[in-house]
Parts: structure tokens; C-alpha cells; sequence
């Protein structure tokens, strides 16, 4: 082999219907490691890179949310069988994305493949958590079952560029919804191979639609975006989480919001960084609970008539 044979740079694009675009703009930015040092350049996506993913997202919604339970789990198992099979990849991209020595970037990798075993396995599991017979006076069947929301932005976690991305966009999902994420903005090259990952795996286009470039540029356009029906405001700082909340309120969006902009105001100030290093947001390995697969989900209630009840019970 010729000591003179050139590298072959990997093109990054965006993840949008199934598809491989560049950013409609024609705009790229530079990513760089922890050192400073050129990784690759990144789509910086436009507003109307926003739109298209939401008509994306929209259009997979009906196939994606009728499908059964048992199906979505076993799509988001393939796709941890896909990282699995990737994983030399996304250990050396996670590293030079946070900095992070090889082993350390390994042990992330894998926490991120178990995170979407976990919620594999809760996709037939959290009807039955959150739904259920409710006891009522009168002859009535009163039964509440669990519905996905609709379309939902995500905005990634800014420092957790894999494992964080993984745990806010896979609960999402696993509970029937479709996706635009706004990938981290310094770090995005892990998030874009995800989109490669996505589809090569059983995953149909649209469910997920990844984003890069300036989060708050693509984040804005989204909360006020009349057929988005929820949004997910961790990777936004306090500031343009408030902003982004307000645009959401006009179409009643379903907000997921960082804990401590409720219960440590005083916080705030210190920038979305510490706050998510307080309020154990940054901590990703930790057990992710059901908070975020039940976020976006919506309670239907269905009463139905059990017939007449007299004195010796019911007459069916």
C-alpha cells in the first residue's frame, strides 16, 4: 500500500426523513476537539431545515404510533444492536467530542447501548405504570390509557454529545412520539453518525430527525412551530429556555423543563452547565427512571356502561 495514499474524510450530514441532506443553506461550521484541534465540518441547519423536519416527523407520526408496543421495542433493540456492532466509532468520535480518554469513552458508549435496551424493554411496559381500571360510582367500565404527544424537539444535552443525546431522544420515542433533536451544538458529530445508525436499523424515516448547527438559530423557529407538540428544553440555557417556553405557550406545547429552573432559581445564573451539574442532570449514568418516557405522553379516559348493577350485582 502507497505510503502517499490520502485519507478519506467523512462528509457529515443532517438526518431528515430517512434521508442524508445538507443543510438547505449550504452553511457548514467547524467542529473541533477539546483541544482545539479540526475534527470535521457540520451542516449548520436553517430554519427551513427545522420546518422540513418537523413535516418529516409529522408524516411518520400515524405508522410510528399505531405500531404495537411489542414492535417499537423491538426496533429500539435493533438499534442498540447497530451501536453495538459501531462501537469502535462512536468510542473514538465520543472521545475527541468530550475529551475523554479511551477508556472513559468506551464506558460511555456502552452505558449509551444499555440506555436504549432499558427503554426497549418499557415500551410494552408503561401502559401498565401509568394507565389502568380506575374505580368509579356506577355501572361504568372507567379505564386510562397512555397516548403519545405528537411531534417533540428535543435539545440535546450541550456536554454529553452521546450517552445525554441517547437518554433524551430514545424515551421519547420508546413512548409512540416522533423526533426533531437539535444535536449539541460544540459537539454534534456523535448525534449525526447516530442518524447513520437510525438508518441502517429498522427505525422508519422521520421517526428521528437530528439537527446541528446553532441551537438557539434551529430552536427558535421550532417552539413556535404550530404543529410541534412538545419540546424538550434541556441543552437550552436558562435564558433561551424562557424564551423558547413563551414561543411554546401559543399552541399549548408540552414543556420538559431542566428541575431546577422550578426549585433553584437562584441558580440560574450560574448557566445551564451547573445547573445541570446540581440537580444531577449531568449525571447520565445515573438510573433514568420513567420521568422522561412518561414527559410526553397524554391520558385518554374512556367510561363505558357495564349495564344495570341491582342488589344481587351485575345482570351480565
Amino acid at each position: 500500500m502507497s505510503d502517499n495514499r490520502l485519507s478519506v474524510f467523512k462528509t457529515y450530514k443532517l438526518y431528515v426523513g430517512g434521508k442524508f441532506p445538507r443543510s438547505e443553506s449550504g452553511r457548514v461550521y467547524e467542529v473541533t476537539d477539546s483541544k482545539g484541534k479540526w475534527l470535521a465540518n457540520a451542516p449548520q441547519s436553517s430554519r427551513k431545515d427545522a420546518r422540513d423536519a418537523v413535516v418529516a416527523a409529522r408524516k411518520a407520526f400515524g405508522g410510528w404510533s399505531g405500531a404495537t408496543a411489542y414492535n417499537r421495542g423491538q426496533v429500539l433493540y435493533r438499534v442498540a444492536e447497530m451501536l453495538e456492532g459501531r462501537r469502535e466509532q462512536f468510542v473514538r468520535e465520543v472521545a475527541e467530542a468530550e475529551g475523554l480518554s479511551k477508556s472513559k469513552a468506551a464506558a460511555v458508549v456502552d452505558a449509551a447501548v444499555d440506555r436504549w435496551v432499558w427503554y426497549a424493554g418499557w415500551t410494552d411496559k408503561v401502559a401498565q405504570v401509568v394507565g389502568g381500571a380506575n374505580p368509579v360510582a356506577g355501572p361504568f367500565f372507567n379505564l386510562s390509557t397512555p397516548e403519545p404527544t405528537g411531534v417533540v424537539t428535543v435539545l440535546a444535552p450541550q456536554e454529553s454529545s452521546f450517552l445525554g443525546l441517547v437518554s433524551v431522544v430514545a424515551p421519547v420515542i420508546a413512548a409512540g412520539n416522533t423526533v426533531v433533536v437539535v444535536a449539541s451544538a460544540k459537539s454534534p458529530l456523535p448525534a449525526l453518525s447516530l442518524g447513520e445508525v437510525l438508518a441502517t436499523s429498522d427505525l422508519p424515516g422521520g421517526v428521528v430527525n437530528i439537527l446541528s448547527g446553532k441551537t438557539a438559530e434551529i430552536a427558535a423557529p421550532l417552539a413556535a412551530h404550530q404543529d410541534v407538540n412538545g419540546i424538550d428544553l434541556t441543552g437550552a440555557d436558562a435564558e433561551l429556555g424562557k424564551e423558547l417556553e413563551i414561543a411554546a405557550a401559543d399552541n399549548l406545547k408540552r414543556v420538559s423543563r431542566p428541575p431546577v429552573s422550578r426549585h433553584h432559581p437562584e441558580k440560574e445564573a450560574h448557566g445551564a452547565a451547573h445547573r445541570q451539574a446540581v440537580d444531577g442532570e449531568g449525571d447520565w449514568t445515573a438510573d433514568p427512571g420513567t420521568h422522561r418516557l412518561t414527559a410526553f405522553l397524554e391520558t385518554k379516559t374512556v367510561w363505558h356502561p357495564t349495564g344495570a348493577l341491582g342488589a344481587s350485582g351485575s345482570s351480565y
